[in-house]
């Protein structure tokens, strides 16, 4: 294979916050979320300059440690090889270690705008693949499904590669979120797991994830018996004591309510008319906040202005 050809123009991808697990689907079940991150990449002459804004700006680092740069240059190794130089800008606004699929938006920001900014890289790397890419780096599927293809998936595992289907949740169906102001690491809340669970529990889950399948497309009425979780909620709860007392508050006064991801957000799927009342109900300490449900994933846009 000749080695690629670049766009001298910058290219910009947009994608979406997310929440995985969605109570009972475990590693499979995520949902993509009106809040986004912008990326800006252009092809330089030589070396890497990054900049970032928004969320991670004290903290993250601007050099090829960067997991979007690390993901840049994978994506760059499948599709023939590595540019000179890049210039990254990035707008951050997905709260990191909250649960919210911040990881699995640099991953999916940056396999895109790889694709994008190479020449013939539709053809080198097409839909399938770049999901493929972005779970083996993320080492799951169930954020990066959503963030890549918008709306409500259902991803598994085969043959080692990532794989997932696309569906619509229903119109009627408002996310809130509630992101509390300290982070919660994934490893830390992945090792509270246990190895094993009682088939009793893990009965339970199946049948409660059927249910969340047509819960969340068809009948939301359904979303609280659909949404209830005995897997791996509990066990995190020492990690996250505070998300935890909110969920089963919200849940005892009927709101589907569970832990985005590895947490420590807490996630309300509710009906249009009861968001803007279940954002009053966390009290202080949190940031409540009403979203939308995204439907177009990871989204390559005219540059016009700087991303805003």
């Amino acid at each position: 294979m000749a080695g690629p050809a670049f766009r001298a123009a910058a290219v910009r991808v947009r994608t979406p916050a997310t929440s995985a697990n969605l109570g009972p689907g475990f590693d499979a079940l995520g949902l993509s979320l009106g809040l986004y991150d912008d990326v800006v990449v252009r092809v330089a002459d030589s070396g890497l300059n990054i900049d970032i804004a928004g969320e991670g700006s004290e903290t993250l680092p601007r050099d090829e440690s960067h997991l979007l740069v690390r993901s840049l240059r994978t994506a760059f190794d499948l599709l023939g090889g590595q540019p000179r130089g890049l210039e990254i800008v990035c707008a951050n606004r997905i709260p990191h270690g909250r649960g919210l699929g911040s990881s699995s938006a640099a991953i999916v920001s940056a396999v895109v705008a790889a694709r994008a900014v190479t020449i013939g890289g539709d053809a080198r790397l097409d839909d399938a693949a770049l999901l493929e890419l972005a779970t083996e780096i993320e080492g799951h599927p169930d954020n990066v499904a959503p963030c890549l293809l918008g709306g409500f998936t259902i991803a598994w595992m085969e043959s080692g590669a990532g794989r997932a289907i696309r569906l619509d949740a229903a119109p009627s169906v408002v996310p809130v979120v509630f992101v509390p102001s300290k982070p919660v690491l994934t490893e830390m809340a992945r090792g509270l797991l246990p190895r094993t669970v009682p088939h009793v529990d893990a009965a339970a889950n199946a049948g409660r994830a059927a249910l969340l399948v047509e819960a969340l497309t068809r009948r939301p009425e359904l979303l609280l018996p659909a949404t209830e979780d005995r897997i791996h909620q509990e066990y995190r709860a020492p990690a996250m004591p505070e998300s935890a007392a909110l969920v089963e508050r919200l849940r005892a006064d009927g709101v589907p309510a569970m832990i985005s991801g590895a947490g420590p957000t807490v996630l309300a799927l509710v009906e249009d008319g009861a968001a803007d009342k279940v954002a009053r109900l966390a009290g202080e300490g949190w940031a409540a906040n009403r979203l939308a449900l995204d439907a177009d994933g990871a989204s390559v846009l005219p540059l016009g202005s700087y991303p805003d």
